[in-house]
């Protein structure tokens, strides 16, 4: 049953939740519905988000909040070790193994581990974790005997899962057993009106915390706080309210202050405008890319006719002169990239058999071709790590990823 506001408001200020989003109270409203019961949770959202607090508040409303609660991140684990931490091991089964140790899942029994960065573990783990989900058993590293454990398992990862399993670095039918429940955070560029209240939060409680008094924002450094686009999210907030807390001497910040600890403000507001419309339709961003060929090819007929009345004129003064044709010079054609040779125009010899040249540039546009042009293009500029290409091309890296797959990009 859907939670009511001042439920949710409970919550969110027993668990210090800032925020009034519909993504962020979805995703809490999901948490407490799906807490009675021992289905499997995946929380996925990008680094920085706060996935650290729905488990929390899933095992606070369920059966099990008496019993422990561990949370491990699994990225910050060697991975010649994880079995062992998870798992426990035997006394003399691998070097340094002294005594005999119970790993997180026999700890937990009959309450909570919440597994952070779940894509992160090994395929060897993560075939050990699958069955602890199906059957609840176990065995320690360097044993034969079976341990049962009674564990709520949620996961969290800000992977992309299903580009994960397509390369082999996450096995399919896990995901589908962690997914029982999935909760999707949403980020902070999504929750704009949200940031002014986190920054006034963050800023207090430094202030309180150093004994010092607040910092005050103008209503255009906010206006910039809730334009930028928080690629490292809340934790990139926070850690700007008290550099700002701490370094500034006046308390009153401005728009040129702010600037300075936003150095790529200004480039980061395109990367914004493409993530809200890939919230949208594709066909939207179908049409963003065709204004931007349709400006490309109105600039590239304007260069064109001035080039072509330079012909006209330069060639009536050979005749006049008596001197040999022109031939229209080369730079004609480094301007013209997005035509193909054959379309180039010929050489002029007196004659009127120009090509028209809004016949040439409209048979050369082909939007297919500039994605994958584009896409290739930002790949190669960082050497395949779609993130970075995804960000350079202003798109999300869900987007890139669904038109490498259309493209059948390599």
């Amino acid at each position: 049953m859907k939670l009511d506001k001042p439920d949710i408001l409970k919550i969110k200020q027993r668990f210090g939740i800032i925020g009034n989003s519909d993504g962020l109270t979805r995703a809490i409203d999901i948490a407490v519905q799906v807490a009675p019961t021992d289905l499997s949770v995946l929380i996925t959202g990008e680094s920085g988000v706060g996935k650290e607090v729905v488990p929390q508040i899933i095992h606070q409303f369920s059966a099990r909040k008496h019993g422990s609660y561990i949370a491990v991140n699994c990225g910050a684990i060697p991975e010649g070790t994880i079995d062992s931490e998870l798992f426990g091991h035997e006394k003399g089964s691998f070097t340094g193994a002294y005594d005999s140790r119970k790993g997180y899942f026999e700890v937990a029994n009959n309450g909570t581990i919440f597994l952070d960065e779940v894509a992160e573990l090994p395929l060897s783990t993560q075939v050990r974790l699958l069955r602890v989900l199906e059957t609840g058993e176990f065995i320690r590293v360097g044993s034969s005997q079976v341990v049962k454990s009674n564990v709520r398992v949620i996961a969290a990862t800000n992977v992309d899962v299903p580009h994960a399993i397509q390369h082999g670095k996450f096995r399919e039918d896990l995901f589908y057993r962690l997914s029982s429940v999935p909760i999707e955070i949403p980020p902070l560029r999504h929750r704009k009106d949200d940031i002014p209240l986190l920054f006034r939060k963050f800023a207090l409680d430094f202030a309180d915390r150093n004994r010092m008094p607040a910092i005050n924002l103008t209503e255009e450094a906010v206006n910039m706080l809730t334009n930028y686009r928080w690629p490292g999210n809340i934790r990139q907030l926070k850690n700007i309210a008290e550099q700002i807390s701490i370094i500034e001497e006046k308390r009153l910040i401005t728009p040129e202050v702010m600037r300075s600890y936003l150095p790529d403000y200004i480039e980061s507001k395109l990367p914004a405008v493409f993530d809200a419309v890939d919230q949208k339709t594709f066909a939207t961003e179908r049409e963003i890319l065709y204004k931007i060929l349709f400006d490309m090819r109105n600039d590239m007929n304007e260069l064109k006719k001035l080039v072509h009345e330079n012909v006209h004129k330069t060639g009536s003064d050979s005749e006049m002169h008596g001197s040999a044709p022109h031939v229209i010079p080369k730079y004609v054609h480094d301007v013209e990239p997005i035509m193909s040779d054959d379309k180039l125009p010929r050489k002029y010899d007196g004659g009127d058999d120009i090509q028209d040249t809004q016949e040439i540039t409209e048979e050369s546009l082909s939007l297919a071709d500039k994605e994958i042009e584009m896409i290739r293009k930002a790949l190669d500029k960082y050497s395949g790590k779609r993130k970075h290409a995804a960000h350079e091309l202003g798109i999300s890296e869900r987007t890139l990823y669904r038109k490498i797959k259309e493209y059948n990009i390599e």
